[in-house]
C-alpha cells in the first residue's frame, strides 16, 4: 500500500504531466498563423478598446459614438497583418480624412440650406451625401482608402459635440490603435517564428547512429542541419550488441587503448622476427585462429606457437572482438574527420551498448548526449519502415528517417509538400532553409479549384515564417502521382510521418510515404515528438 506522501507525489507528477501536455498542446495550436492572428483579436481589441474607454471617461473628449468605427478598423488591421489594407498610416488617415470629410460637409449644410431642430438626432440627407462623397475622393485621391473612414465621416452629424474636436479625437483614438498594432506586428507577429516554432532554436544538436547502404549521407545531412545554428553539434552513433565489446571501442575512441604497434590502434601477438618471416605472421594467425594446436604432447621448436604467448579459445575471441572494434572505431573517427572538415561542424564519436530494442538504445544514448534530433537511415522491414524507425517514431525525440537514392551528401533542390499549416510543416520548412543554399519549394495538392484561394493563403503564411528562398506552389493532382512526376527536379523530398493523425486517419489514407513507389531522388520523413 502507498502511503499519503507517495500518493501525494504520484498525483503531483501525474498533474504536472497533464499539465505539461497541455502547454505543448497549445504551443502546437498556436504555431497555425490563423489561430496566432484570432488570439491577438481576441486579446487586443478588448484590451484597446476598453483602454479607449477608459480614457474617454477620464478626459470627457472622445465621444462613445466614435466607438464603432474605431472597434472595426481595428479588427481589419489585427485581422488581416498582411493585407494591404493592414496598414498604421491608411488606417490613421482614413478615419481622420473621414471625419473631415463630414465636419465640412455639414459646415457647408448648416451655412447653405441646412437648419437643424433643437433636442433631436436627425441629419441632413444632403449634409450627409456630400460628407461621403467628400470621405470617396479624398480616401481615393490620397490612396488611404478604409471602409471605416465613412462611419467617422457618418457620426459627426450625431456626435453632439465641437466637431472640431470630434476629428481630433477620431485622429488621436485611432493614433492610439495604430501604434498598439504596429507594436504588436513588429515584436509578435513579425517574430512568431523566433517566438514560437521551436525547430528554429532547437534540432541543432544531431544524432546519427550508423547503418544502412549509405550511412555517409546520412551523417551529412544530419551535419548540415546542426551547422544552421552556432552551437550545433553531431554524434555519431555505433551500436554494438555487447558490453565488453563497447567499453573497449570507447576506450580506443578516447585514445586510453594499450599500443603494442605503432601502426595499429590494437593489440597483436608478436612474433620472433628471427624465427618467422614477417610475411608468414598473418597465414599462421589465421591457421591458429582455425585450429589452435594441442598442447598436450609438445611442440616442436620450431612451431609458431613457441613465439606466442599461450592463448586459449576465450583469449582469441577476444583478439578478434578487438580487431573488429578497432576496425569500427577507425570508421568512425574517418568519417567523424571528413565531417569536421567539409562542414565545419564539432563531431564526436559515441559507442552504444544495448542487447534489447535497437530504438531504446538509439533513444537513450540520445538523451545522454544531449542530442534533441535523431537522423537515421531508412531500413525497410516487412511491411513498410523497420520496427526500430517505428518505435523512434513513437519516442518522445524528433526524428528525420533519410532514405538515400544515389548518396549524394549536398541538397540544392529541396520540395517540401505540406497537408496543412502546423508545427510539423513549419520544422519541415526549417530543415530544408537549412539543407540548402538554393531555394525551398513548398507544395500543396488540392482535390478542386474552390480549394486554391485557401492553400495559397495557407502556403504564404508558411513562406513568411522562413529564411532564405521559400517559394510556393498549388498543384490539382494527387499527392503521390505529384511527386512520382516532379521527384527527379530535387534532390531531396521532405514529408511528414503523419503521427499528428489519428489511427483511423492513417488506415483510410496511409502516410505519403507508405504510398510512394522508387523515386529519383532522396526523401527525408520527419517525425516531430516534442
Amino acid at each position: 500500500m502507498l502511503g499519503p506522501a507517495e500518493r501525494v507525489r504520484g498525483l503531483r507528477k501525474q498533474l504536472s504531466r497533464r499539465f505539461h501536455g497541455q502547454v505543448r498542446a497549445f504551443r502546437r495550436w498556436i504555431e497555425n498563423t490563423r489561430n496566432l492572428v484570432h488570439l491577438s483579436v481576441l486579446v487586443a481589441l478588448p484590451l484597446l478598446l476598453g483602454a479607449v474607454t477608459a480614457l474617454s471617461n477620464a478626459i470627457d473628449l472622445l465621444p462613445f459614438l466614435l466607438f464603432p468605427p474605431l472597434a472595426s478598423g481595428s479588427y481589419t488591421l489585427f485581422a488581416n497583418p498582411e493585407s494591404r489594407y493592414a496598414s498604421p498610416r491608411r488606417f490613421v488617415a482614413g478615419l481622420t480624412a473621414g471625419a473631415f470629410s463630414g465636419w465640412i460637409a455639414l459646415e457647408l449644410a448648416l451655412r447653405f440650406w441646412y437648419q437643424p431642430q433643437p433636442q433631436t438626432l436627425a441629419a441632413d440627407p444632403g449634409a450627409v451625401a456630400l460628407g461621403l462623397l467628400l470621405t470617396g475622393v479624398v480616401t481615393w485621391g490620397l490612396d488611404i482608402e478604409e471602409a471605416s473612414a465613412f462611419a467617422t465621416a457618418l457620426l459627426v452629424h450625431v456626435t453632439g459635440a465641437n466637431q472640431f474636436a470630434y476629428v481630433l479625437s477620431v485622429a488621436a483614438s485611432s493614433t492610439l490603435v495604430a501604434g498598439a498594432f504596429v507594436l504588436w506586428r513588429d515584436t509578435v507577429y513579425e517574430q512568431r517564428a523566433n517566438i514560437l516554432y521551436e525547430s528554429t532554436r532547437g534540432d541543432d544538436h544531431v544524432l546519427v547512429p550508423t547503418g544502412g547502404p549509405h550511412e555517409d549521407a546520412t551523417a551529412m545531412l544530419g551535419a548540415r542541419l546542426a551547422a544552421a545554428h552556432d552551437a550545433g553539434k553531431v554524434v555519431l552513433c555505433d551500436i554494438v550488441e555487447d558490453e565488453d565489446i563497447a567499453a573497449q571501442e570507447q576506450a580506443l575512441l578516447d585514445g586510453h587503448g594499450a599500443r603494442t604497434d605503432e601502426e595499429s590502434d590494437v593489440l597483436v601477438p608478436q612474433a620472433d622476427s628471427a624465427g618467422v618471416q614477417p610475411g608468414d605472421v598473418h597465414q599462421n594467425w589465421a591457421d591458429f585462429e582455425r585450429e589452435p594446436p594441442d598442447h598436450s604432447e609438445g611442440v616442436d621448436a620450431g612451431d609458431i606457437s613457441q613465439d606466442w604467448d599461450a592463448y586459449d579459445e576465450r583469449a582469441i575471441r577476444d583478439r578478434a572482438r578487438d580487431r573488429a572494434v578497432a576496425s569500427s572505431a577507425t570508421a568512425l573517427e574517418a568519417r567523424a574527420e571528413r565531417i569536421e572538415t567539409v562542414v565545419g561542424v564539432p563531431c564526436e564519436v559515441v559507442v552504444a551498448a544495448g542487447s534489447g530494442s535497437r530504438a531504446r538504445t538509439i533513444a537513450r544514448t540520445a538523451k545522454e548526449t544531449g542530442c534533441d534530433l535523431i537522423t537515421v537511415p531508412y531500413r525497410t522491414g516487412n511491411d513498410g519502415p523497420a520496427p526500430h524507425i517505428r518505435e523512434l517514431f513513437r519516442g518522445d525525440i524528433d526524428v528525420l528517417v533519410h532514405q538515400s537514392y544515389d548518396g549524394r551528401a549536398r541538397w540544392s533542390r529541396v520540395l517540401v509538400p505540406v497537408r496543412q499549416a502546423s508545427d510539423v510543416s513549419h520544422a519541415m520548412i526549417d530543415f530544408a532553409t537549412r539543407l540548402t543554399g538554393g531555394t525551398v519549394s513548398v507544395c500543396h495538392c488540392i482535390d478542386a479549384e474552390r480549394e486554391r484561394r485557401d492553400a495559397e493563403e495557407m502556403l504564404a503564411n508558411l513562406a513568411e515564417t522562413a529564411d532564405g528562398r521559400v517559394e510556393t506552389r498549388v498543384a490539382r493532382a494527387d499527392i503521390a502521382s505529384f511527386l512520382e512526376a516532379n521527384a527527379s527536379q530535387f534532390d531531396l523530398i521532405v514529408l511528414g510521418s503523419s503521427r499528428d493523425r489519428s489511427t483511423a486517419s492513417r488506415f483510410l489514407s496511409p502516410p505519403t510515404y507508405e504510398r510512394l513507389g522508387d523515386l529519383e531522388s532522396d526523401i527525408a520523413i520527419l517525425d516531430r515528438n516534442y
